[in-house]
């Protein structure tokens, strides 16, 4: 059974939303408001749709039940009645689904880490390739990109590099990505045709706004130098590289992609607000132990979540056994959203099932 009660009181919460922002508020409470407002659309939509259906189906069963209603008019009006049954337990079931405790963060942009883990120069090779399918899959979504510090491998791709991902329910879609990605090919400095297994990191987090983390300039530790590319190159000669150590906590970042020194210390605050407000969530989380073990993996970034079998044209996630045979598609970012799918589908069904069983 839907929670009537509940229901009810999401509908008014609509109804007065919809009119304290035809009211006219302030830009801060208009934004607000609006936020919520399209919260609460979709669900109280599906509702009333529900309890139009029940209406519905009320109406078509109390024709059934009339003894001059017989032959063909019984025939179709049973139909209808299979039809209205159906949307009507689907729609419970979307209503269920909105009910359930969302991620505070689940709407928020991301900041999406990528680092080489095992593997030597076939490991930077892979993280780049896991950046471009990332960059390629936000794309294909409409999401804005920004790459907000790399550093090159030797033999190409990337010994690690962050990329800010934007756009709303960013951190919904790509969250499940956390965890070791595993790689098995055939180098192409490999002569002998021996299949290598490499490994890369990826690190999805919330972007933070200034009002979801404040950090006072005091515990800040700023360190400016000069950067340096690949080979020991000058990328230029002046010190507009910024190291970033936040003091309580010993997070250090540091960037040097851009010629201004303003620019790279923007970028690496928006990186240090974001490992910051990713570990208060953490913390938050702990004292959540429970509802954490419902969730699709741990999402603990030592854990082996996915392999990529060049050889096999296979990509397997490990977490929900889903095997596809379209390795390429999915390294391309084009086929990336069917796994990515299957994560956010499964992670809905395990709290589904955990909020029924309470």
């Amino acid at each position: 059974m839907l929670p009537i009660e509940k229901l009810d009181a999401l509908v008014r919460r609509r109804d007065l939303v919809e009119a304290e922002l035809a009211s006219g508020p302030g830009a801060e409470t208009f934004v607000a408001l609006s936020r919520e407002l399209a919260e609460l659309d979709p669900v109280v939509a599906a509702v009333r749709e529900w309890r139009a259906a029940q209406a519905e189906l009320a109406g078509v069963e109390a024709m059934l039940a009339e003894p001059s209603v017989t032959g063909e008019m019984a025939a179709l009006a049973d139909e209808e009645r299979k039809e209205l049954s159906g949307r009507i337990g689907d729609l419970e079931t979307a209503i269920r689904m909105a009910l359930l405790p969302k991620d505070a963060a689940d709407e928020k942009s991301a900041i999406l880490e990528v680092r080489a883990g095992t593997g030597g120069d076939e490991a930077s090779l892979f993280a780049g390739d896991l950046l471009r399918m990332y960059l390629r899959y936000a794309d294909l979504q409409g999401w804005k990109t920004e790459i907000l510090s790399e550093s090159p491998g030797t033999a190409g791709g990337y010994k690690e590099a962050s990329a800010a991902i934007r756009g709303r329910g960013v951190f919904a879609r790509l969250k499940f990505e956390s965890g070791v990605h595993r790689v098995q090919r055939v180098p192409a400095t490999e002569a002998s045709g021996r299949i290598h297994t490499s490994a890369a990191t990826v690190a999805v987090l919330p972007e933070a706004e200034e009002v979801d983390i404040v950090i006072d300039e005091k515990d800040l530790k700023t360190d400016v130098f000069r950067a340096s590319g690949a080979g020991g190159q000058h990328v230029n000669t002046t010190d507009s590289a910024v190291r970033i150590t936040h003091l309580p906590t010993g997070t250090v970042v540091a960037v040097q992609d851009e010629r201004s020194q303003h620019k790279n210390r923007a970028r690496a605050m928006a990186l240090l607000r974001a490992r910051l407000y990713e570990a208060e969530r953490e913390r938050n989380e702990a004292a959540r132990a429970a509802d954490r073990r419902d969730q699709v993996g741990s999402g603990d970034r030592s854990e082996r979540i996915r392999t990529y079998n060049f050889p096999q044209g296979r990509v397997t996630d490990h977490r929900i056994g889903l095997t596809l045979y379209r390795l390429e598609q999915v390294i391309a970012g084009d086929d990336l959203g069917e796994v990515i799918d299957a994560l956010v589908t499964e992670n809905q069904a395990r709290l589904l099932a955990a909020s029924e069983a309470r």
